[in-house]
């Protein structure tokens, strides 16, 4: 195996155990709420303990980055997450799984930056675009965590037999993880004369809106595309789920593809063209009404924002880490206030209104890199044998 497809291999177990440690315990949020005895608003406030730990991870990562490096810190929060993973599935009551979930988003917001981190750090030392193929391993993860979950649950209730065939699959990821991580880095951000740290640079704040109205696009799939469908286009229960599934089916085949978009295209027309697509192909199909053209239309968000996020991420990672960190808490935060917002405003005007606004936040996302250069895209032949041999210098 030659030594990008070894790095890329590693890097790749990184993305796919953050997918599979989330969707794991997201899976099984039922029996925790059965086991702990939780009412609605327990439940509300405990996945609002994660979010707000990964969004509030913004000066921890950052120190970390600048002490560890992207290599030490995403083995570190690997290994934190199989600890939090243990730790939700044995917490004694609802204030030691509030402690618990507050750790795992915060290492969810360290891992979401270092891998990143490596990701881009791949790209640039061998001259290869990969990070939308790293990104579709994530979505695995979160597809094989959700096929463990269901096999298991049909076979028993336990959530400890569970979360250890879990844990143990995630200490696999890391051992994968570990040997062929690279030691290169982002460029630390210039220090500023007298000031202990830096704000992120223009650029870095437009990525990081960027990201964030991305994150409420393609969260907004998973939180409301059955409800869309039950409420407004009155589909058959068999029919409700099939809006994440054509989402998620899509945005994964992209991704598979998106590298060699990015290569033939460049990153900022991949991301215009995909944010075009998304918020217009979703437009259409809530003006057009009905169980088809929805369907279409989430397919059309798959399509469209698969590349974006990728993309975006390394365009912040060119900027440097304060950039890179910027991007993954603006997007952390785009997921966790993305899905209240679009229920309030569903509450007080219609759904339809509300998902309309969700593709207003796609045309946004394009807007906010408008008047960015994503840098010099990638073009090296994915066959090229040189660049498999090792990193350019």
């Amino acid at each position: 195996m030659s030594a990008f497809r070894r790095a890329q291999l590693s890097v790749g177990a990184l993305f796919c155990l953050l997918g599979f440690q989330y969707s794991t315990w997201a899976a099984r949020i039922p029996a925790l709420t059965d086991r702990l005895h939780l009412t609605a608003a327990e439940v509300g406030v405990l996945l609002l303990a994660a979010g707000v730990g990964a969004a509030v991870s913004f000066p921890i990562v950052a120190k970390l980055m600048a002490v560890l490096g992207s290599r030490r810190l995403s083995i570190a929060a690997g290994l934190t997450l199989i600890a939090a993973l243990a730790g939700i599935g044995a917490a004694p009551n609802y204030p030691v799984a509030l402690a618990v979930l507050l750790v795992d988003g915060v290492a969810v917001g360290c891992l979401n930056v270092a891998m990143n981190a490596q990701g881009a750090a791949l790209e640039a030392a061998y001259e290869r675009n990969t990070m939308a193929r790293l990104h579709a391993l994530f979505s695995g993860g979160i597809f094989t965590a959700a096929l463990l979950a269901s096999g298991v649950t049909a076979l028993t209730g336990s959530l400890a037999v569970h979360f250890g065939i879990a844990g143990a699959l995630l200490v696999l990821l890391v051992l994968v993880a570990r040997p062929a991580l690279l030691e290169q880095d982002l460029p630390a951000p210039p220090k500023a004369e007298g000031r202990r740290w830096s704000l992120p640079s223009k650029v870095g704040l437009w990525l990081g809106a960027a990201m964030a109205l991305t994150t409420i696009t393609e969260g907004a799939m998973t939180d409301w595309s059955a409800l869309y469908l039950e409420r407004v286009a009155h589909a058959a229960p068999q029919v409700l789920p099939l809006g994440i599934a054509v989402t998620s089916a899509m945005m994964v085949t992209a991704r598979l593809f998106a590298d060699g978009w990015r290569a033939r295209w460049g990153d900022k027309r991949v991301v215009l063209i995909g944010g075009a697509v998304a918020g217009a192909g979703l437009g259409l199909a809530l003006a057009a009404g009905g169980v088809v053209p929805a369907l279409a239309g989430f397919a059309c968000v798959g399509l469209g924002m698969a590349a974006v996020s990728p993309c975006l991420y390394v365009a912040a990672a060119r900027e440097g880490s304060t950039a890179l960190t910027m991007a993954a808490t603006m997007g952390t935060t785009g997921l966790l206030a993305g899905p209240p917002v679009i229920g309030l405003i569903a509450e007080a005007t219609t759904l339809t209104t509300a998902m309309a606004v969700v593709a207003v936040t796609a045309w946004l996302a394009v807007l906010c890199v408008v008047p960015v250069r994503l840098g010099e895209d990638v073009t090296a032949s994915p066959r090229d044998a040189a660049a498999d041999a090792a990193p350019q210098h």
